[in-house]
This record gives structure tokens, C-alpha cells and sequence, in this order.
């Protein structure tokens, strides 16, 4: 079974096949550099000093309890094998487990207490908590409806 090719075969979105007479597809990087264009004016740009303020907060609110979850693993392990205290694995892996969901919860904290003001708010930012999830709701409607947020 041959099958007869009509044309110069190429790769399109469809799959590899013939290309179509007058349908030459663009090359990848002519395609990717207009998304970007296209895409970079849709998108709006967060400060600098936000973004630094939320990656802070999240360093700080992630990285405190996955510290403390990798602890509770070596502490385990010291106390079996030191005869100091029979810990049940099922402890063990509930309270790390604990520790990274808390590691999981301070991303969302980190990046929903950060101030966008150019004051940078207080210590634990939880009076910006209130104001930047009714920003994130207002710019999810819009987004359903099909315009750009502020």
C-alpha cells in the first residue's frame, strides 16, 4: 500500500502532511514573537517593589513550615534510633504533612498579604488580605466578561 503524496509534506497544527497550495505556515518564531506582542499588551505588569515585597512574604511564609517539615523527619529519626521514643510513621508523616500543607497555605498568604501600595504595609500584611482578594474577585469578572482589569 502506497500512498501518493501530493504535495511537499510540512508540519502544521493539524499534524504532519501535505501542505495545502497557498497555505505556507509561518515560521515557530515569527508565530511566538507575535503572541508575545499580542500577549504583552493584554497583561498588565506588577511593580517591582510588590513583586519583592510578595516573594518576602513568601519566602518567609514557605519556607519556615517546609524547614519545620524536613525537621520533623530528623527529629523522628533521631528519637527511633536513639531508643529515646517510638514515634509511629503514621505520626511522622501526619505532622510533616501538616507542615507543608502550612508551607502550601503561605504561598497564597505571601502573595495575597503584600501591600501594592508604594507604603509597604504592616509587619504581617493581614489588613491588605481583605483588599487584594476583592481586587483578585473584581479582576476574575472582568476577565469572564471579556475586558481587561484596571
Amino acid at each position: 500500500m502506497a500512498s501518493k503524496s501530493t504535495g511537499p509534506k510540512g508540519i502544521s497544527s493539524k499534524g504532519i502532511g501535505p501542505i495545502k497550495p497557498g497555505k505556507v505556515p509561518e515560521p515557530p518564531n515569527r508565530q511566538k514573537a507575535q503572541n508575545r506582542q499580542t500577549s504583552h499588551k493584554r497583561q498588565q505588569v506588577i511593580p517591582e517593589a510588590v513583586s519583592n515585597r510578595m516573594a518576602r512574604r513568601i519566602a518567609i511564609a514557605t519556607g519556615v513550615p517546609t524547614i519545620m517539615g524536613m525537621g520533623v523527619f530528623i527529629g523522628s529519626y533521631l528519637l527511633v534510633t536513639r531508643h529515646i521514643a517510638e514515634v509511629p510513621t503514621g505520626v511522622t508523616l501526619a505532622a510533616s504533612g501538616g507542615c507543608f500543607l502550612l508551607g502550601v497555605l503561605g504561598l497564597s498568604y505571601g502573595v495575597l498579604s503584600a501591600s501594592w501600595e508604594d507604603a509597604p504595609g504592616s509587619l504581617l500584611g493581614n489588613e491588605q488580605i481583605g483588599v487584594n482578594i476583592s481586587r483578585l474577585r473584581s479582576s476574575l469578572k472582568a476577565m469572564r466578561k471579556g475586558n481587561s482589569p484596571e
